[in-house]
């Protein structure tokens, strides 16, 4: 299922990464004002939140995933790439952490190595 979920999120299929989410589901992002980042609640909100990462990375690709899963808990790590808007580049690695629920993502929790964000190509 999450390595689904990730090539689900490299396609920018908004439909099918939620059809993978608990309709409770929760999304924690790895920045944001609060010690748990930016939190998200219910579907709406949480694919408001999927769909602005290709807002502002419009080629975002989540890398040579690694997924594990132990009972209600589950685990990818990956190499996030993608160039903002204004042509900056990111590259960094990161995790996330799920709980789930009935089969589905009640919570993905993420994880991100801080980089400064690379120049832009020339």
């Amino acid at each position: 299922m999450l390595e689904q979920f990730s090539d689900a999120w490299n396609r920018h299929d908004l439909p099918a990464l939620m059809s993978f989410m608990h309709a409770d589901c929760v999304f924690e992002t790895a920045a944001g004002g609060e010690a748990w980042g930016a939190r998200h609640q219910g579907h709406a909100a949480v694919a408001a939140a999927f769909e602005s990462a290709w807002k502002n990375f419009p080629d975002a690709q989540w890398r040579d995933g690694k997924h594990v899963v132990m009972g209600d808990r589950g685990m990818s790590e990956w190499t996030f790439t993608g160039t903002a808007v204004d042509g900056a580049r990111s590259e960094s690695g990161g995790v996330d952490v799920f709980t789930f629920k009935d089969g589905k993502i009640l919570v993905k929790n993420v994880f991100r190595k801080a980089r400064p964000m690379l120049p832009a190509l020339s």
